[in-house]
């Protein structure tokens, strides 16, 4: 009997929603996590007896269970705040209690032997900014030049250095920490990529707070999203250029550039997958520039990236797809 597929995300996951019922139709069984429903719609059950362990997940709403020994894929997407039963719980309980949770659900979960796109530890390991850079720079990327510091004093110096333009990035997320916060705390919703103005300059003394990343601006031909989906590349061409409001930083969706498949010169091509493959991921999303003069320049990688968006600009990468081929061949082969 071919094992199952068990996803690990959250209720508002799109990218899910879409991808169980293709594996439905592979005749692929899928149990799924929602992370903001957890503990709260769940029993977990990990027992050790005998030298021997057995570990059950029951989704209380549904009854629906299932027995860790039948799952032979995991899809790890996005994380959540869990939800508990009790609604009233103190701060002290409720910093506890996700403790808790954390340790008993990757525990039992770490003791998976089977596909993971990909493993949680893999995914910790790539998501560091400095790191990456250091990483594409050795295995033959041209990476802008940047900095990370707390030091207004370096950033003052990194900009008489750099010829042209500096611009400003978030190390962690363009959300500013809002999606950590409640409605009524937030002060800003995010901010974009942004090219740092003299004004800004004369406002330094607050990069002493908090370590910020600058880099020099590139200017672009274009820009590269790179998805790597299980060793199948998805290369989109973005013409970020087209618009003033995605110039500096294409992820304003609000401008209607025009996204298309592209083939990525084969020494690029494999530099990305060597470079996924080098934290042993079987899933990441990678943005490079195009310089005016043809050089491709690393930007990020994105370990969790989101890829729903540019499958709906270009429908013939048929991404779902292959997130869905993948996991269900490797359920089924694990019997």
């Amino acid at each position: 009997m071919a094992k199952k597929v068990l996803i690990v995300t959250n209720s508002f996951d799109l990218h899910a929603d879409l991808v169980v019922p293709l594996l439905t139709a592979r005749d692929c069984a899928v149990f799924r996590i929602n992370l903001d429903a957890f503990p709260r719609d769940y029993q977990i059950c990990q027992l050790f007896t005998n030298n021997k362990m057995s570990s059950e997940i029951r989704h209380l709403p549904t009854g629906a269970s299932i027995d860790l020994a039948e799952v032979g894929a995991v899809w790890t997407r996005k994380p959540a705040d869990f939800a508990f039963a009790s609604e009233d719980l103190s701060a002290q309980e409720r910093a506890y209690a996700k403790m808790e949770t954390e340790h008993a659900l990757f525990g039992l979960l770490y003791t998976l032997d089977c596909y993971w796109m990909s493993h949680p530890v893999a995914l910790r390991g790539a998501m560091w900014k400095g790191e990456q850079l250091q990483r594409a720079m050795t295995m033959g990327f041209r990476v802008p030049a940047s900095i990370v510091t707390n030091s207004p004093e370096r950033v003052r110096a990194f900009k008489e250095s750099v010829q042209g333009d500096l611009v400003f990035k978030c190390l962690s997320s363009p959300m500013l920490g809002a999606e950590a916060v409640a409605d009524e705390d937030r002060i800003a919703t995010g901010l974009a990529t942004t090219i740092v103005t003299d004004e800004m300059m004369e406002s330094l003394d607050a990069v002493s707070e908090v370590a910020c990343h600058f880099q020099e601006y590139i200017h672009k031909q274009y820009e590269l999203r790179v998805t790597i989906i299980a060793g199948r590349i998805f290369a989109a061409k973005l013409h970020s250029q087209d618009d003033p409001r995605t110039a500096v930083d294409s992820r304003d969706m609000s401008a209607e550039i025009l996204y298309e498949a592209t083939e990525l010169p084969d020494e690029v091509k494999e530099r990305c997958l060597v470079f996924v493959q080098s934290y042993g991921l079987n899933y990441s999303a990678l943005d490079l520039i195009v310089t005016p003069e043809g050089e491709y320049v690393f930007l990020e990688n994105n370990p969790s990236g989101q890829f729903l968006y540019v499958e709906q600009l270009i429908p013939e990468f048929k991404m779902l797809d292959a997130v869905a081929d993948r996991l269900s061949q490797e359920a089924a082969c694990r019997i």
